[in-house]
């Protein structure tokens, strides 16, 4: 059920999520992933609208004990990243349970997995084999090196990802040191590169109606997605200025003091420098020659930034923010993320919504961020639990309740606790 401050919500902001089909409704998706770069594209895809039948380990997804929660296996990544799912608990070790992906495969609409490519052919999750099975597939494939390469096989997480693909090192000339970003930016830019190629694939197969394999290197995501500003003065060659871009790769670059808390201020335009400058009692700098145009400003920003970072304190932050929307120059106080849930803006827009679940209870739960005007994102099922929804998905595909009873009975599948609790109707 939905609670009734989400009804509220839903309704002041005009429409209700269960009103209109998602823009992907029809499309089935096999989720043959796991821990966060996998599952986030899924759920994406769930949260538009498609079918997406998660096809888990007896045990479970891997990110289903990744902190703490009210039960074992529905942890907070869990019950975020397998919302709007159906869960199959499914042995893939034993050629019964290869059938039965074979008999979903037939199905589906796309495959997506991030496990290794020796994993992936010794599962018979090849694109040759899957093809002869459905034409019409989508296998999109995920792993830290392209499958064509002598590195496919190599195990990577995201910190080894961050690490082989040269964003640590984009730090260095902050404090001399690589550093990892503090939140799992490869596993996310992939997950999204991932949501990308599948829609690409799935609006091809309309002219052609055919499938395809589309492969997404984690390692190949990032290094291009550095590169997009980075490449700067490489670009050329011979080479006419070193590589980075200076204005985001200067120690100076941070939230500075003010005299009650900390603030973001970026004037970007001449204008917003000049008025700055005069806000901050150095008229001096008004006008200067060195700073009139926007690549000078990049190579000398470690300077502009230190003027910032001297006038801040003087005021409070609120006083900051009325000067700088006073004169138009970019500002935002320095938000605290653990506070999201009591925000307004992110609640009004329903980027983070208290839900209640069959039984973990009352929890909070993001949701994908793109507003559709016709067919908006939506909120149908809780995260399930391990193979909840394991009878229902092969009942669909066919089997009697004497073969499901069967495969559970070898072990073959998990029909998990909660079956058939999980979706909101």
């Amino acid at each position: 059920m939905v609670r009734e401050s989400e009804k509220s919500e839903l309704s002041e902001r005009g429409r209700d999520m269960h009103a209109a089909p998602g823009a992907l409704q029809g499309v089935r998706v096999v989720d043959l992933t796991s821990v966060i770069m996998g599952p986030l594209a899924t759920v994406t895809l769930a949260d538009l609208g498609a079918d997406v039948v998660k096809v888990e380990p007896l045990h479970g997804d891997m990110n289903r004990r990744a902190g703490t929660g009210r039960h074992p296996d529905m942890s907070p990544l869990s019950l975020n990243l397998q919302r709007n799912k159906r869960s199959l608990a499914l042995d893939l070790g034993a050629p019964e349970g290869r059938a039965v992906l074979d008999d979903l495969v037939r199905t589906a609409d796309v495959l997506v997995t991030n496990l290794r490519p020796r994993s992936r052919e010794r599962l018979g999750v090849t694109y040759d084999r899957l093809a002869d099975l459905n034409p019409g597939l989508v296998l999109c494939t995920a792993q830290a090196y392209g499958q064509h390469t002598e590195r496919r096989d190599d195990p990577a997480y995201d910190d080894i990802v961050q690490a082989a693909s040269g964003a640590a090192r984009l730090a260095e000339p902050v404090d001399g040191v690589p550093r990892f970003a503090p939140y799992v930016v490869a596993d996310k830019v992939t997950g999204l590169y991932i949501v990308v190629a599948i829609m690409a694939a799935l609006l091809e197969r309309q002219r052609s109606g055919l499938g395809q394999a589309v492969d997404v290197p984690m390692v190949d995501a990032m290094i291009a997605f550095n590169l997009v500003e980075h490449l700067g003065g490489h670009t050329f060659e011979p080479v006419v200025e070193p590589f980075g871009w200076a204005r985001v790769r200067t120690p100076e670059r941070a939230p500075t003091r003010t005299a009650d808390g900390w603030i973001c201020i970026m004037p970007y335009s001449t204008r917003n420098w000049d008025d700055f400058f005069r806000v901050a009692g150095r008229d001096d700098l008004v006008g200067d020659p060195r700073f009139r145009e926007l690549t000078d400003r990049y190579r000398l920003m470690g300077e502009l930034l230190g003027v910032v970072r001297a006038a801040t304190p003087a005021r409070t932050t609120a006083d900051w923010l009325q000067i700088c929307t006073r004169l138009g120059i970019p500002a935002a106080d320095v938000f605290d993320l653990a506070q999201a849930h009591t925000d307004p803006y992110v609640t009004g827009r329903g980027l983070l919504t208290e839900r209640t679940h069959p039984t973990e209870g009352v929890y909070r739960t993001t949701r994908t961020p793109l507003d559709l005007s016709r067919t908006p994102v939506r909120f149908d099922r809780h995260a399930p639990h391990i193979g909840a929804d394991t009878r229902e998905v092969l009942t669909e595909l066919g089997y009697s309740s004497e073969q499901v009873d069967e495969l559970a009975r070898q072990a073959v599948i998990g029909t998990g606790p909660g079956a058939g609790v999980e979706a909101i109707r």
